[in-house]
């Protein structure tokens, strides 16, 4: 090993039908080349220096021109030392796969996924982690059964053509012992935030800790990926009102977290998700490049843009939309960092955002797919629940009952969409117009991709009567396709509880008490069709002409091969 050696990644990040981005961080500054190689011995070449942040060594490489449909074989090295594939890993050599104009789209997706060992501990604790028996199974290390979500009568399985994270990609508040050593050895823990992440520097352990299994990172270099982050990616109910941010900001440490937690996002999640034009333009990246030939560290900068992100969420823009081919268009929705919090014009989303996501919205496809770390649509009583903790928390009943509803709002999370009605609204109207063919042809389906409840389940709306009234019929099926966790179960107890809150008791209870603080009737009426599953899972989503395959899948372990689950579909929905 050398100075320059890898330290984390490859990851495949943004990859269209000519090119692809590939991802790493370094030991020290460097140059950092990528090379894909086609059957015929051509090679495809492109290389980048390395750009710094807090003492940390990174390179974005964008390999262009390359065969659209091919999966090629690639190696990264740094300095001319070969760092990836390693020597004499079993895994299959990372490839490049180009997307192919035509072919049905095949998109796995999931969230909330914890770092834990995988072995009978780990597994006892935090259950089978679903990504790693996805990536077995792709590795062909294990073999597909009857019940397996893949076709079992193939030898080869069928690869998805990208995963989107739907948010906590890391826990930099519920941490692991692994983690936690870090942080007695850097700092101790009895210092504040004690156990929780303080900066950058132990974000960048956390990250580390997160991709650097080897089965995983081997799926990480061969199945590109995007991202977008959810709460405790910063901390639990980041964002969720103006009290909790006023809480926070009168802490000695959250400015630290804060800073940190953005501007690793921005180096290890977001730029990934750039397109090469995109990157081009965006100033943030401009400004790295700068301070890298320059030889200076750009932690200072990203943390000053970090501190502007925050403050004002039309500073930055986090959401992304791609086109994936005629069949397909993925909108990936902020719905975190871009919430307005003051209680007189509270919404989920700015309204720079907001217009954003307006002109994002559009037919034409056949099939519309919004991704949002939080359910547009929970269990309907659990919405109306949270509908009304808003009301409750801005004074519909007063100033004491809003202390006991900002106290209710923090402690039993109710900061979904459904908690930010006007954003709700707003978003449900722009919907319904797209599934009427206002804005363009009508898609067959409109889905809503979420994650976060640790629970997944299938729910599927349609306009109202008052709706269908005042604008006619929908044409497009709605759905809400829910995954959560990819590792990280609710315990056996709280299972039954979520299900009961948010099936149960939540139904009768919510229209009621919405009613009674004039809540108003959503645009939209919807029901669960499938679900809910409480397992870790990952979920796929596959195209089939204008019509929908979903099939969540979770680990099951063999025998005493914890490190070798097997992959088995919990649930597969045809539409």
């Amino acid at each position: 090993m050398t100075s320059s050696s890898l330290v984390l990644g490859p990851l495949l990040r943004h990859v269209d039908d000519t090119a692809a981005s590939v991802w790493v961080e370094v030991a020290a500054p460097g140059t950092v080349s990528v090379r894909a190689t086609a059957p015929d011995g051509t090679t495809y070449d492109a290389s980048a220096g390395t750009f710094t942040a807090h003492g940390h060594h990174y390179a974005l490489v964008c390999l262009s021109g390359l065969p659209p449909g091919t999966r090629l074989p690639y190696v990264v090295r740094v300095d001319d030392q070969q760092v990836w594939p390693e020597p004499g890993s079993d895994l299959p050599a990372p490839v490049v796969p180009t997307l192919e104009p035509g072919k049905p789209l095949r998109l796995a997706y999931g969230s909330c996924r914890t770092s834990v060992s995988h072995d009978a501990d780990g597994n006892g604790t935090h259950g089978v982690d679903a990504l790693r028996a996805y990536a077995l199974r792709m590795a062909g290390l294990t073999h597909a059964g009857p019940d397996d979500p893949d076709d079992p009568d193939r030898d080869e399985p069928r690869w998805a053509d990208l995963v989107l994270f739907l948010g906590d990609q890391v826990y930099a508040d519920e941490t692991t012992a692994a983690m936690q050593d870090f942080i007695e050895q850097r700092r101790g823990l009895d210092s504040e935030p004690g156990a929780e992440l303080k900066d950058y520097e132990e974000y960048a352990h956390l990250y580390t800790l997160a991709w650097s299994d080897p089965v995983n990172r081997w799926l990480l270099s061969t199945l590109p990926s995007l991202m977008i982050f959810d709460d405790h990616d910063v901390r639990d109910d980041w964002n969720t009102s103006q009290a909790w941010k006023d809480a926070m900001e009168a802490t000695s440490w959250w400015r630290m977290r804060i800073l940190g937690g953005l501007a690793s996002y921005w180096v290890y999640q977001h730029l990934g998700n750039l397109t090469p034009a995109e990157r081009d333009a965006d100033e943030v990246w401009a400004r790295v490049q700068e301070l890298a030939a320059a030889g200076e560290d750009a932690g200072p900068y990203l943390d000053g843009f970090a501190e502007r992100a925050d403050a004002d969420p039309t500073a930055y823009r986090w959401s992304f939309a791609r086109d994936l081919g005629p069949q397909a268009r993925l909108v990936v929705v902020d719905s975190r960092a871009a919430r307005v919090l003051d209680p007189a014009r509270r919404s989920i989303l700015d309204d720079d955002e907001m217009d954003w996501l307006d002109g994002q919205l559009r037919g034409d496809v056949d099939h519309l797919l919004i991704g949002t770390s939080l359910p547009f649509l929970l269990a309907p009583g659990l919405h109306y629940v949270e509908a009304f903790s808003e009301a409750l928390a801005g004074g519909a009943w007063g100033p004491r009952a809003a202390r006991v509803g900002e106290r209710i709002r923090q402690g039993v999370d109710l900061e979904h969409w459904a908690a930010f009605q006007d954003g709700f609204q707003r978003v449900a109207r722009m919907v319904l117009s797209v599934a009427r063919g206002e804005r363009g042809r009508a898609p067959a389906t409109v889905t809503f991709l979420s994650g976060d409840v640790h629970h997944s389940y299938l729910s599927e709306a349609v306009a109202s009567r008052r709706d269908r009234r005042a604008h006619g019929p929908i044409r497009s099926r709605v759905l809400q396709a829910v995954c959560s966790p990819i590792r990280n179960p609710l315990p056996i107890r709280m299972r039954y509880a979520t299900a009961v809150a948010s099936y149960g008791v939540a139904g009768p209870i919510g229209r009621v008490v919405g009613k009674s603080a004039k809540v108003p009737d959503a645009p939209m009426r919807w029901r669960l069709t499938r679900g809910p599953w409480f397992d870790n899972n990952l979920a796929t989503l596959e195209v089939h002409g204008r019509g929908l395959r979903l099939w969540w899948a979770t680990g099951e372990v063999e025998g005493d091969a914890h490190d070798r689950p097997r992959l088995v579909r919990v649930a597969d929905v045809s539409l």
